[in-house]
């Protein structure tokens, strides 16, 4: 048994500095590097993506909408067209970025506000997997497990990968508590660990009431944000492994 462990990185832009990168790619499997919208630069991007390739970690483009006032977590209505042309964008420069430093993508996971609005309406979701499908068909689509998001990877015909948090509280038809409701966030480390766990060995997790809900996990993400992340990467990493779970980038099942 397998399972991709995966971080938003690469956040820092101009003067703000996020600085645990560095120690979260020792942990991890798949780099989620922010194309420049939601966060980043194109200093940071490409030193991010030179670090995730000399560590042998898998690369991803993490595009968001163009807010970095509110890090891409506040939803915007935007057309079709503008979303399309969004995402085009950004995937488009990560996959130049990586190509000029000897890489190439291996996935896409959209951020934020962007993410979960793809994962509830489906005509949002087709506006993110057309440039994607165009831009590569190989790549690989991140979205939420049972989302309209993989439903239109899948229509489109793009490889697909289950994600689950196991630091975020869940809802019982399998959305994510709202990060302004109490509890939203898993704070223990040792119960991060047991919910990952329990998600990739049984393909489940319990809500806050005691709910179970079934859900599919291919791979785990750790919110590069997360003031500690990079030791709870590794606490995760170490957990996993001790369950007898492997960790090793989605591309690699194929």
């Amino acid at each position: 048994m397998f399972v991709d462990l995966n971080c938003d990185l690469g956040e820092s832009f101009g003067s703000y500095r996020r600085d645990n990168d560095e120690a979260v790619l020792r942990s991890i499997s798949s780099a989620n590097i922010a194309c420049g919208f939601h966060a980043g630069d194109p200093t940071v991007v490409r030193q991010t993506v030179r670090l995730a390739l000399a560590r042998g970690v898998a690369i991803g483009a993490h595009p968001g909408f163009l807010d970095l006032m509110g890090f891409g977590r506040r939803e915007m209505r935007l057309e079709q067209q503008e979303v399309e042309d969004l995402v085009l964008y950004q995937v488009s420069a990560l996959a130049g970025i990586a190509a000029a430093e000897g890489g190439r993508l291996q996935h896409v996971k959209p951020h934020g506000a962007l993410y979960n609005m793809a994962a509830r309406e489906i005509a949002f979701a087709e506006a993110i997997v057309r440039p994607i499908a165009a831009i590569d068909q190989s790549l690989i689509l991140f979205g939420r497990s049972d989302s309209r998001l993989l439903d239109a990877g899948r229509a489109a015909g793009l490889r697909v990968a289950s994600e689950v948090f196991a630091d975020r509280a869940y809802e019982p038809d399998g959305s994510l508590v709202p990060r302004s409701s109490p509890g939203a966030v898993v704070h223990d480390p040792s119960a991060v660990v047991t919910r990952a766990v329990q998600m990739v060995r049984d393909g489940l997790v319990m809500t806050a009431a005691g709910e179970p809900v079934a859900l599919q996990a291919d791979t785990v993400c750790v919110h590069g944000d997360t003031p500690g992340a990079a030791a709870l990467a590794a606490a995760l990493r170490a957990g996993l492994e001790k369950a007898g779970v492997e960790i090793r980038p989605a591309g690699s099942a194929a």
